[in-house]
């Protein structure tokens, strides 16, 4: 069911005014508390220690804002993490019950009948509590009330500590584990200012910290596609009806997450136009205009750009987004060969941003069948991993579209072997990186403390503090460190280091490292008084962090002063490999081969991706996600461990040996091609 069809059978009128809320035990479960608005709650009876779950936490979940909370958002849980309890009092309703279906500036009216039968569709099983009654009156599946405590109030991350200091707190809460992934990502990218949240769901802003990353990736790929021959340029984001729907695969691929505009103004359009979910369907037609003659050929276009797939299932910031950034090339070619060659060189310029700019490895090959471009030929992929969760990214594509879309909107050229007019359709191509990159950085090298940026595409390298300025430091000695720190950031930019002095003197040291820590900088520079008694700067490095003493030490170098400059740059290459062989370690411990089946989905769910041995039938892709779906349900590690199904990642290039009498995983009968690489995925 959908929100949608829900709303079909639902009207407004009188009725009970409902409250819905979302709260969070200590344990970290996750609880939706559907009642009448009067009713008397309290969350002991709910479970230990809950309190009301955070803004970023009630986004991820439930993909849900403040005030648009209502049964109904259930809909993106898709996981079934949150525990669902109801006022008995609207179970026996009566008359129509209100909700907010997701904006607190409508309100929709239902009955109990309907109430129940749309949780029964989402397959939620929920307790009743009479929150009238005394606690011994809620159903048996109620969680025993607490002991009453004295309310205390509840400090925000954002809140001033005690003492007159102006100093806000700072630090990531949620830990970097499975149980509390979610809470700590959204923590992450909000406090380390790389991201804001927006009043349309699935929209996100993109903040300066996180935009210039994005700069980086698009001067490293933009520059190296211009050497290749490609051209940018810009089309417009909107596109016809006709057009859209001119390749039926394509859009057929599409239409759900097309976004259609339908009015001007208060009048509705004769022809609603769509927002570019893609744009083959937006240049192509040019491309007819301009392509006539095998002279004209190969074209070779790029735009930066933004697009919309109106993604219903569980937004997430970076990773799955309504709108996002990318880049997207389109090319045209005389011959199939000539095509290939384009699809292998942009699959590699990829695989060096992933690795060479984010530090994070991944897997080239080829797509499935099922898993291809619609209306492709085929697709080549960069697959990368996140090891805390256990789920593969779809990193970049590659397509080869082959002659499928000429054909369709006429991209043809005369032959210049025949001299009778005839003539030959155009070998295609379409590509490109989204900003979900940027996400998979983050989720692949953060930490409990917060990001930690690869060198290479960190805003700021290398942040220069001074310290050691205690209540007996003069003036001029103040001024005398603050312009030394001011100095050697001057000399690191000189050498093409991003570098900065920190001189926000009303904040502390310590304050200051936590920011610049939660920010994810490469290297801390301390500066102090007895740094340049020794001619010396102390080195931090932020990809090296530990709770003992000993761990900390790992990360901290003393470098002298006259030759700073090449001793942070080789600092900076060496944090950049290191970061990249950590990840890459980490990804190969959980790529696991897996030949019988009885092994599979029980290695699938110690968060791993599997590589197996398959034969060509789609049947085989089709088979192992429902079975494994399946399996996982009653194989599950915990209550929260994901329960959907393994798919067909990639079928990887680098192919290990495949002894000779393998069968298939799945159909034992025929004999296995090749090894195909399986597993969740986001």
């Amino acid at each position: 069911s959908t929100q949608s069809t829900w709303g079909a059978s639902m009207s407004v009128g009188d009725g009970i005014v409902t409250k819905s809320l979302f709260l969070k035990s200590k344990k970290g479960e996750l609880f939706l508390v559907i009642a009448r608005d009067e009713a008397n709650v309290k969350m002991g009876d709910i479970g230990k220690d809950c309190r009301f779950g955070t803004e970023e936490l009630l986004q991820t979940t439930l993909g849900a804002t403040k005030g648009g909370v209502s049964p109904f958002a259930l809909l993106n849980d898709t996981e079934k993490k949150v525990s669902l309890t109801v006022d008995k009092q609207l179970i026996e309703a009566p008359g129509p019950i209100l909700f907010h279906p997701g904006t607190n500036e409508q309100t929709i009216a239902i009955t109990s009948a309907e109430l129940l039968r749309f949780f029964d569709s989402l397959g939620y099983t929920f307790r009743t509590i009479d929150f009238d009654a005394a606690p011994s009156g809620s159903s048996s599946a109620a969680a025993p009330p607490a002991k009453e405590k004295k309310e205390k109030k509840e400090k925000t991350p954002a809140e001033a500590p005690s003492g007159g200091s102006t100093e806000t707190k700072l630090g990531i809460e949620a830990k970097k584990d499975e149980s509390t992934f979610a809470e700590w990502y959204y923590q992450v990218i909000t406090r380390s200012e790389m991201l804001d949240y927006y009043d349309v769901s699935g929209c996100y802003i993109l903040r300066p910290w996180a935009f210039t990353i994005w700069k980086t990736v698009q001067r490293f790929f933009g520059d190296a596609i211009q050497e290749l021959g490609v051209d940018d340029c810009y089309f417009p984001m909107f596109v016809s009806r006709a057009a859209l729907e001119k390749e039926k695969e394509h859009v057929e691929g599409f239409a759900p997450e097309v976004a259609w505009v339908t009015k001007s103004g208060q009048s509705d359009m004769e022809d609603p136009v769509a927002i570019r979910p893609t744009s083959e369907t937006v240049m192509y037609p040019s491309y007819a205009k301009w392509i006539r003659s095998h002279r004209d050929l190969p074209l070779r276009l790029n735009q930066w750009c933004n697009v919309v797939r109106w993604e219903f299932s569980h937004p997430q910031p970076f990773i799955r987004t309504r709108e996002f950034l990318w880049q997207e090339g389109h090319s045209a070619f005389a011959t199939r060969a000539e095509a290939e060659e384009e699809v292998m060189d942009i699959l590699e310029l990829y695989r060096r941003v992933y690795e060479e700019y984010y530090a994070v490895p991944v897997i080239q090959g080829r797509k499935s069948e099922k898993e291809k471009f619609a209306g492709g030929d085929y697709t080549t992929t960069v697959e990368a991993f996140i090891p805390i969760t256990g789920r593969g990214v779809q990193g970049a594509t590659s397509h080869h579209l082959g002659q499928n879309f000429s054909k369709m909107f006429g991209i043809e050229f005369e032959d210049p072997q025949a001299h009778d007019g005839s003539k030959l359709f155009a070998y295609q191509n379409s590509w490109g990186l989204t900003t979900r990159s940027v996400g998979v950085m983050i989720m692949v090298h953060g930490d409990d403390n917060g990001l930690v940026l690869p060198p290479m595409v960190a805003p700021l390298q290398a942040v220069i503090i001074p310290c050691g300025i205690v209540a007996k430091t003069t003036q001029e000695e103040r001024e005398a460190l603050y312009n030394q720190c001011s100095a050697l950031a001057a000399r690191l930019k000189a050498a093409g280091v991003r570098a900065k002095a920190d001189l926000r003197h009303h904040y502390t040291p310590g304050w200051r490292f936590a920011d610049w820590e939660q920010k994810g900088v490469p290297v801390r520079l301390e500066l102090g008084p007895k740094d340049l008694a020794k001619n010396q700067v102390t080195a931090v490095r932020r990809d090296i962090s530990g709770k003992n003493k000993e761990q900390k030490r790992a990360g901290v170098v003393e470098l002298p002063l006259p030759s700073l400059e090449a001793d942070v740059a080789a600092l900076l290459q060496t944090i950049q490999a290191d970061m990249l062989a950590r990840a890459t370690a980490e990804r190969d411990e959980h790529l696991i081969q897996v030949t019988e089946w009885e092994n599979f989905t029980s290695t699938l769910n110690k968060r791993n991706m599997i590589l197996a041995p398959v034969c060509s039938k789609i049947e085989v892709e089709v088979e192992i996600k429902a079975r494994s779906a399946k399996e996982s349900q009653t194989q599950a590690l915990d209550e929260r461990a994901p329960s959907m199904g393994a798919k067909c990642l990639c079928i990887p290039f680098n192919q290990p040996d495949l002894p000779v009498g393998t069968n298939c995983i799945i159909f034992k009968d025929q004999p296995a091609e090749y090894w195909a690489l399986f597993g969740r995925s986001y």
